[in-house]
């Protein structure tokens, strides 16, 4: 089940429904399995509970370092940079997505590659950089089309792609 609801087009988050929300992150409880913390870091980050997803990605990193897959880490690895992200913390947001960006290519993971330039292009979004924002988002719709993304998927990243736009144009008016 999709606790997705749409995308805010000007800020590119999730819409989610905080009570839907909550009430799974009570039901996943203390799991402690890696899709279980995956998806309560997750939980915790559209929930805006950055300090306790911060803590719970760390976490999950470690877990997937121990007993994932290659690419188990880097999904891990994106969440957790995500989150970094959420909390202002570009800068180390843009290096470990670039690292997994990186590695997800060299080993043709595209769909995992396209996921990784899409969290750079949100950094880059709110970080105010549109150009690097807008070339990432691209990046990700061709790898996206390349994986066999669904529509939705595709979506996302194209509503990305407008908002890059939009903010660059604005800002050249603006200047």
């Amino acid at each position: 089940m999709s606790y997705i609801l749409g995308y805010d087009p000007d800020t590119l988050r999730e819409k989610v429904d905080p009570r839907r929300c909550t009430e799974r992150l009570a039901e996943i409880g203390e799991q402690r399995s890696l899709p279980a913390l995956l998806e309560r870091v997750w939980l915790l980050k559209v929930l805006e509970r950055l300090d306790e997803a911060l803590v719970l990605s760390d976490q999950s990193v470690r877990v997937a370092r121990m007993a994932g897959t290659r690419k188990d880490l880097l999904r891990a690895r994106i969440l957790h940079a995500s989150v970094q992200q959420w909390r202002g913390a570009y800068a180390a947001a843009v290096q470990e997505l670039t690292t997994c960006a990186a590695e997800a290519e060299g080993q043709e993971w595209s769909g995992i590659a396209a996921f990784a330039y899409q969290h750079r292009g949100k950094t880059h979004f709110d970080s105010g950089d549109y150009d690097l924002a807008r070339s990432d988002f691209k990046r990700a719709l061709f790898l996206r089309q390349d994986a066999g993304a669904t529509d939705e998927q595709l979506e996302s990243t194209l509503l990305a792609v407008d908002a890059a736009d939009r903010r660059r144009a604005a800002a050249v008016v603006a200047s």
